[in-house]
């Protein structure tokens, strides 16, 4: 594929996702107003719901059927010594996940939120993961392409196709996760890039790294940036050649978002970076994104502040697995309690507040 029909694509995409259904967002807001509270006092909780209600364009908001999306892949920077555990672990914990015994599928579990490993290209296959295998990782960065570009848009096309898949199935809010061991090595090399930043602004220390392990990383990214030369005005150019399969997968799922109207939750550092890249490709994709917390990593405060998006939690969280993103959906089950069942100013005879501009959020 050309990078003249590449773009083409992206651009008719972008228009096919719209604008911001803005009648019903705003009437979403206005609701909220007329709520026995006072004004904008579920902060920016009030904004998610309704940008939720634009994206359905109906006030009457359901989450109640949702789903986590674990994104499996490995990367073949893990051979530079980037990371404390081995490869295989990404195989084991994507088992662990399809068994209902891992970290995320506990706190999903108080929440009924549905989990589902998908192996985007993973090195050892795991029975009953679902299968969107594009290949047994990536190559190594420090070395060569991570993938080509081709890859990088069947990963991005498969994410968007996932989406649609569990629309289909009657699911109404989603939530992005990954597994792939070497995956802070991938996004923090990304997010140098795209933000224009220098690599140890950016490099975090992944699942405990020590100091000596911290700047082995750095260099390695610094060095895979030399040799690559990514083009920064071209997104998938930059993917494709310091990615990996679970960043670009979770690309297509924020654009897939957009397009299909349903909203995306971000997770931590890496979901981050491939909601980045979805925004430089199609700016409309941020019309489904919803920001979950702030990853302990150093890119995160940066990236969101691009994306425009607001997280609600602060817990220096870096477990991954989608772990943050899960600990946003019962905080917007009890915002949408209050939106659904709460009193109305004009219910208990009460005159409603004005909004004198002091208050808002």
């Amino acid at each position: 594929m050309s990078e003249m029909t590449t773009q083409v694509h992206f651009s008719q995409l972008n228009e096919k996702m719209g604008e911001p259904n803005l009648s019903t967002y705003q009437a979403a807001l206005s609701y909220w107003d007329q709520i026995a509270k006072p004004l904008h006092g579920l902060g920016v909780f009030e904004k998610v719901i309704s940008k939720i209600a634009a994206l359905q364009n109906s006030l009457h908001v359901s989450i109640d059927k949702r789903a986590l999306l674990v994104l499996c892949a490995d990367n073949g920077v893990v051979k530079m010594n980037v990371t404390q555990t081995d490869q295989s672990v990404t195989a084991t914990m994507a088992d662990a996940i399809y068994h209902h015994t891992s970290c995320a599928c506990q706190m999903a579990a108080t929440a009924n939120i549905d989990v589902f490993p998908i192996d985007m290209g993973m090195v050892t296959r795991v029975p009953g993961v679902s299968d969107r295998h594009i290949a047994n990782g990536t190559n190594n960065i420090a070395t060569t392409a991570a993938m080509t570009r081709e890859q990088a848009l069947l990963a991005i096309k498969t994410g968007m196709e996932l989406v649609k898949q569990y629309k289909e199935a009657g699911y109404q809010l989603l939530a992005t996760g990954e597994m792939g061991i070497g995956n802070t090595t991938t996004s923090s090399a990304i997010a140098s890039v795209l933000l224009d930043l220098p690599v140890e602004q950016v490099t975090g220390r992944g699942a405990g790294l020590s100091d000596e392990g911290l700047m082995r990383k750095i260099q390695v990214i610094q060095q895979a940036i030399a040799l690559h030369q990514p083009d920064v005005t071209d997104p998938v150019d930059v993917l494709s050649k310091l990615g990996g399969f679970d960043i670009a997968g979770m690309c297509g799922i924020f654009l897939g978002g957009a397009l299909y109207q349903i909203p995306i939750i971000i997770d931590g550092l890496i979901s981050s970076v491939a909601a980045l890249i979805a925004k430089r490709l199609c700016t409309n994709a941020t019309n489904a994104m919803i920001a979950s917390h702030c990853s302990k990593e150093p890119a995160a405060v940066s990236i969101l502040n691009e994306l425009g998006l607001t997280p609600v939690v602060y817990g220096e969280l870096k477990l991954g697995e989608g772990t943050g993103a899960l600990m946003m959906i019962p905080l917007l089950d009890m915002a949408l309690g209050v939106f659904h069942h709460s009193a109305t100013f004009s219910n208990n005879h009460i005159t409603q507040y004005e909004d004198f501009g002091g208050t808002s959020v």
